[in-house]
C-alpha cells in the first residue's frame, strides 16, 4: 500500500496521511470502465470549489482564536419562508440507525441483520483511510445496496448473508477536508467526490434494494451544502436520474454548522432527510474553536453528563429546526458499549444507553445512533412512535446560547489525564494497525474521541496557569509540557507491560510510534479532523 504523506518533524515522521493509490495502479485498468471519463468533468466542476472552502475553514478558526467566534446568521429565505420536504415514506422510521465501518463485511451482514430501522456504512471516522481499507468498503457498500453482501461464518461452517428488510441504508463518504491522490495522476481529489462518485457510477437503480442515500460528515457552513447539491445533482446529469435521485442526511458536527443547521438544509432542500447531531465530533470542534479561553477547559470526558447544557441546548434546538422543515432529528452515539463476555458492564452499558436515547426522545429527536446490535431493541423502545415531525418544543427560541460555559460540570484530574493520554496512544495503535475504531475500557473510540482527548490535554496544557487539575491528593498540578511527556512515558511502559511476553518486536515498535504522533500532534496543534 502507497501512500502520500504530509511530512512534519526533524524525522519526518507522518502525522496526516493523505490516501494515495497503490504506485503500480492504471486508472483506467484497474478503476471500473468508464470511470475516469465520469470522473474527470466532476473533478474540475467541483474540486476549485472544495478548496475554497476549506481555505474558509481555516480562516474561520483563526478568526475564532482572536476573539470572534461563530454566531447566527441574519434572516433569510431559509428561516423566514415556510419551506418543508416530503419525507419519503421509506424513511419515516429512524429511532435507531445502526453505525460501522464499511470495510467490515461482517459487521455490515449483522448491522443490516440487526432490525435496525436504519444502518449508516462508514468509510470516514470508524474507516482506516488508506486506500485498500476504503475500496474495499466501497465494494460491501455496493453488495450490501443490491442484497448481495455475505461473509462465512466460520463457527456455524455457514455462509450468512443480508435479511431481506425495509432497513434504510445510509453512506458516510470521507469529509470535504480529506484528498484521494493517485487516481488523476498528480491531481488531489476532494475524497468525498472520490466515494460518492465510484459509488454512484456503478450502481443500477433498478437493481437497488435500499434508496441511494449519503450521510454528509464535517460540514463547517451552509455554503458547503451547495458544493455537495452540485455534486449529487452533476451525477444525477451524468447517470440520467432525477435531479433529486440521490438523498442525504447531514451530521450537526461542528460549532460553526450549529449557528447555520436551517440554512444548511435548505440548501439542499431537494436532497436531504434529516439532520444527526453528532455530539462527540462537536465537542471536539467546541473545544477547538475556544481553545484560547480558559473558561472553556473541559472537565475529564467521562464526568461530563450526557444533558450538560452545551450539547442540551443545542439538542433541543435542532429538533425544532427538523421538524419546521419536516426533516428527522437524529440524536447521536452512545459510546459505553455492551459485552456479552462481561455481564457487569454490560448492564452499564445497557443502562447507560437506556437513560441516554430517552433523553433525546425527551428532547423530540425521532432516532439515534448505536454501533452494537444488543442495543437496537433498547434504543427503539426509548422512542415513543416512529417518529416526532409533528411535535415542537414548548419554547422556540430560535437563537439559544450554544456557548453555555461548563462551570461546576465534572471533574478535573490528572487520572483524567492519563486516562486521555492512554487512550489516545492505544487509538493511534490501532489507526498504524488499519482500525478505524477501537474498543478501549468499554468504550467505542474513533476519531472524534481520540480529538477530544488530544484537545483536551492541549487545554490543560495551555492554561496551566489558571486552570487546576488536581491529583490523587487534590493538590494542583501545573500540566506543563514536560509533565505531559512524563505521562506520556509512564503509559506507554504501562501499555507494554500489559502486553504477552512473547508479544512481537513490531507491536511493541507500533505502540512506541503511536505513542510518539500522538504527543507531536498536541504539540504541533494537529486537531483537525483528518
Amino acid at each position: 500500500m502507497a501512500s502520500a504523506r504530509t511530512k512534519l518533524g526533524p524525522d519526518n515522521e507522518a502525522l496526516h496521511p493523505i490516501n494515495a493509490a497503490p504506485s503500480g495502479l492504471d486508472s483506467y485498468r484497474d478503476l471500473p470502465k468508464g470511470f475516469i471519463e465520469f470522473l474527470l468533468p466532476l473533478h474540475r466542476a467541483l474540486t476549485a470549489h472544495q478548496r475554497q472552502l476549506v481555505e474558509r475553514r481555516k480562516a474561520r478558526l483563526s478568526a475564532s482564536h482572536k476573539g470572534q467566534l461563530p454566531n447566527y446568521l441574519p434572516a433569510s429565505a431559509a428561516t423566514a419562508e415556510a419551506w418543508r420536504i416530503e419525507l419519503p415514506e421509506w424513511c419515516q422510521d429512524q429511532r435507531n440507525q445502526m453505525t460501522g465501518p464499511a470495510d467490515d463485511a461482517e459487521l455490515v451482514v449483522k448491522m443490516l441483520n440487526s432490525g435496525a430501522p436504519g444502518v449508516m456504512l462508514d468509510l470516514e471516522d470508524s474507516t482506516a483511510n488508506t486506500w485498500s481499507h476504503v475500496t474495499t468498503g466501497i465494494s460491501n457498500i455496493l453488495g450490501a445496496l443490491r442484497g448481495e453482501l455475505s461473509y462465512e461464518d466460520r463457527k456455524r461452517n455457514r455462509t450468512v448473508g443480508i435479511n431481506s428488510s425495509n432497513v434504510v441504508i445510509s453512506i458516510r463518504p470521507r469529509g470535504m477536508h480529506l484528498h484521494q491522490m493517485g487516481v488523476l495522476n498528480g491531481e488531489r481529489l476532494p475524497a468525498s467526490l472520490f466515494d460518492v462518485a465510484l459509488i454512484a457510477f456503478q450502481i443500477d437503480p433498478n437493481n437497488l434494494k435500499h434508496p441511494l442515500t449519503f450521510y454528509i460528515p464535517k460540514s463547517e457552513s451552509a455554503d458547503e451544502a451547495m458544493w455537495w447539491r452540485d455534486l449529487f445533482r452533476a451525477i444525477a446529469r451524468a447517470r440520467g436520474w432525477a435531479p433529486n435521485y440521490i438523498r442525504c442526511m447531514a451530521l450537526v458536527e461542528s460549532h460553526p454548522l450549529a449557528f447555520e443547521m436551517e440554512e444548511f438544509a435548505y440548501n439542499l432542500r431537494d436532497h436531504i432527510l434529516a439532520l444527526n447531531l453528532g455530539r462527540w465530533d462537536y465537542m471536539a470542534s467546541l473545544i477547538h474553536f475556544n481553545l484560547n479561553d480558559p473558561h472553556w477547559v473541559l472537565p475529564d470526558r467521562n464526568t461530563i453528563p450526557h444533558d450538560v447544557p452545551f450539547f442540551q441546548n443545542l439538542r433541543t434546538l435542532l429538533p425544532d429546526i427538523c421538524h419546521k422543515h419536516g426533516l428527522l432529528a437524529i440524536g447521536g452515539m452512545t459510546a459505553l458499549y455492551p459485552s456479552r463476555d462481561n455481564p457487569e458492564l454490560n448492564a452499564r452499558a445497557l443502562a447507560a444507553l437506556e437513560i441516554d436515547k430517552k433523553n433525546e426522545a425527551m428532547s423530540l429527536m425521532d432516532g439515534a445512533w448505536t454501533g452494537h446490535p444488543d442495543q437496537n431493541e433498547i434504543a427503539v423502545k426509548q422512542f415513543p412512535a416512529p417518529n416526532q415531525l409533528s411535535a415542537r418544543p414548548a419554547s422556540h427560541n430560535t437563537h439559544p446560547d450554544l456557548r453555555p460555559v461548563p462551570a461546576g460540570v465534572g471533574k478535573k484530574t490528572v487520572a483524567g489525564t492519563r486516562a486521555a493520554v492512554r487512550t489516545v496512544i492505544r487509538y493511534r495503535n490501532g489507526v498504524l494497525n488499519g482500525r478505524g475504531a477501537s474498543l478501549l475500557d468499554g468504550y467505542m473510540e474513533d476519531l472524534a474521541t481520540d480529538r477530544i482527548y488530544r484537545l483536551m490535554i492541549a487545554q490543560r496544557i495551555l492554561h496551566r496557569d489558571a486552570v487546576e487539575i488536581l491529583d490523587e491528593n487534590a493538590e494542583a498540578t501545573a500540566h506543563t509540557p514536560e509533565f505531559v511527556t512524563k505521562i506520556f512515558d509512564e503509559e506507554l511502559q504501562r501499555i507494554l507491560g500489559e502486553l504477552a511476553a512473547d508479544t512481537a518486536p513490531e507491536v511493541t515498535e507500533r505502540f512506541t510510534r503511536a505513542r510518539i504522533l500522538s504527543e507531536r500532534m498536541i504539540v504541533e496543534n494537529q486537531f483537525n479532523p483528518s
